[in-house]
């Protein structure tokens, strides 16, 4: 078992190492953490004090341990996952967070030539993912990679897509299924609204990807 557990680590790095060198030729800067505890660490790291952080609608950055570490961080952060707040208050931080220092998501899917396939609901963190926060940390667990795009939008479709429809409650079609029922999904319940394709990014050092070598988030 032993050996099998140290073959998909060293197949997950070797992955990850193609894919951040995809990264660079695209204007992304990259890293690739074996644990979510180096990654927390190493996304902390790259928030200067004081900064206004915010945050995309995100299972990863629970799951990963990071949303807990942000709370102890001298920073101003957009905390929308905080006790009691408001669906007017979550609104008013989406906004305030397409003018923050630093914005925090994951990908619903990444691809092994480094393109970002994200689809939104409300469409807030594909919108700060283009453009807005002057650094944008994207935390996202190897489960995310897709070999080509046509997968990715697939892995979106009809992995990411039904788990957040459950978290969310919404009740779309693929909540009930499991699978994209894309021709019979519609507002109000729709959260497949916005498809964005990152192809690549023209300000050095904007996006900052960290990869994780385990299963975060969906």
């Amino acid at each position: 078992m032993k050996a099998r557990k140290d073959h998909m680590k060293e197949s997950r790095r070797k992955q990850a190492e193609a894919i951040i060198k995809n990264f660079k030729k695209r204007g992304i800067e990259g890293m690739y953490c074996q644990s979510r505890a180096g990654a927390v660490e190493a996304v902390c790291a790259a928030i200067p004090a004081g900064a206004l952080v915010g945050l995309g609608g995100s299972e990863t950055l629970i799951e990963s341990g990071l949303l807990d570490a942000l709370r102890q961080m001298d920073i101003r952060l957009l905390d929308r996952y905080r006790e009691g707040v408001s669906k007017a208050e979550v609104d008013e931080m989406r906004r305030q967070g397409m003018l923050c220092d630093v914005y925090l998501m994951s990908s619903n899917a990444i691809t092994a030539d480094g393109r970002l396939v994200n689809v939104d609901g409300t469409g807030n963190r594909v919108a700060a993912l283009a453009f807005g926060p002057k650094k944008v940390i994207v935390l996202a667990g190897m489960n995310k990679i897709a070999p080509g795009l046509d997968e990715a939008v697939a892995r979106v479709k009809n992995v990411a897509a039904p788990a957040n429809s459950l978290r969310v409650g919404a009740d779309t079609p693929c909540s009930h299924t499991g699978f994209c029922q894309d021709p019979h999904c519609h507002p109000p319940h729709r959260i497949c609204c916005q498809l964005v394709i990152t192809e690549a990014s023209m300000t050095p050092g904007r996006l900052f990807v960290v990869l994780v070598g385990e299963e975060l988030g969906y």
